[in-house]
């Protein structure tokens, strides 16, 4: 099955080729892409088909800083739900986590991976085979990122070193203008190396409500890009019968149209259980229902499908070590 591109992240690229003075329609026509469709939250692309508007753009404006002005046109609705549980995390270092995690929702075609490094964060993006892996594309790629973090944090935020696998273009200064922090080019990999200091720290705009129902509107969407992807449609399941209080094995098999042997073999093969996905989703929700203050702990233990808040105690200490109003106590969230 060919490989896809979010339609709406796409307006990035058609808002640079259009800061350059020239009119995208032309292009778009030549290699089949509806314009219409960009608008449109829930259209695919073909990777390819991007990979090829991104070549083509380059030849015609014929500036080596091209992708460095992604960062001028980024905007939480061209991600969808992922843009905007961006803005709500807890950290920074939550929603880079959140990003590698869901990043097919915007591209098929490369993966996001993130190494602690000492004190240092680093986010290294790693393209397919499919991939062309144009330098500009990268470019594109770090000047987003680096507006999404300012977005989180504020203007004066600024990476703690970057690399890039291409070389250095003749006129580096628009990078370092940009960026504001050593650069390197030629290297084995591309990484936004960011402090963990800067990372952890809690983000203002956070909303664990709003970050909740994002993360089900990802899951809603991964499941329909890969309906195959047995471990995500069980997680939503969960999520979705969780404050029933009748949660089951038997029961999701079944909301899945699938028997319960099949879907024991099914999530084997994935290297997990249902019992695992039922504590993990339960641990991440509790996680995000402690830091709303407005919730008691009786509403989070209903809502997590607990009979009584002593069910649910007993499994928060196996989790974390802490008792839930302890672990609401505590004066840093973790990432």
């Amino acid at each position: 099955m060919p490989l896809t591109y979010s339609a709406p992240a796409v307006s990035i690229t058609i808002k640079i080729i259009e800061s350059f003075n020239i009119n995208p329609a032309p292009l778009l026509s030549k290699l089949g892409i509806d314009p219409k469709l960009i608008e449109d939250p829930n259209a695919r692309f073909s990777y390819e088909s991007i990979d090829k508007l991104w070549f083509e753009a380059v030849n015609i404006v014929q500036d080596p800083c091209f992708g460095l002005r992604a960062a001028r046109f980024w905007h939480p609705s061209q991600m969808g739900a992922l843009g905007y549980a961006w803005l709500t995390s807890s950290s920074m270092h939550t929603a880079l986590k959140r990003l590698s995690r869901y990043m097919s929702i915007l591209t098929e075609g490369a993966t996001l991976e993130i190494d602690e490094l000492d004190d240092i964060l680093s986010v290294h993006l790693k393209y397919k085979s499919i991939s062309k892996q144009q330098p500009t594309r990268t470019d594109s790629f770090m000047a987003m990122l680096l507006a999404m973090c300012q977005a989180n944090c504020s203007e004066e935020f600024h990476p703690v070193a970057i690399s890039f696998t291409h070389d250095a273009p003749k006129d580096t200064s628009a990078f370092y203008a940009l960026f504001k922090c050593p650069i390197h080019f030629g290297c084995a990999e591309n990484r936004f190396d960011i402090s963990k200091k800067v990372a952890d720290k809690h983000i203002i705009t956070a909303n664990p409500k709003l970050v909740q129902l994002s993360d089900q509107i990802i899951i809603e969407t991964l499941v329909k890009l890969d309906k195959n992807n047995i471990v995500e449609r069980v997680k939503l399941t969960i999520i979705n019968e969780l404050s029933s209080g009748f949660i089951s094995e038997t029961s999701v098999a079944e909301s899945i149209l699938m028997s319960q042997r099949t879907l024991q073999r099914r999530l084997e093969e994935n290297g997990t259980s249902f019992k695992q996905l039922l504590n993990d989703t339960r641990q991440d929700l509790a996680d995000k229902y402690l830091r709303d203050s407005s919730l008691t702990l009786q509403e989070i233990s209903f809502m997590l499908g607990f009979s009584e808040i002593s069910s649910f105690s007993r499994a928060f200490r196996r989790w974390t070590g802490l008792s839930p109003s302890s672990y609401r106590k505590k004066p840093i969230w973790p990432s």
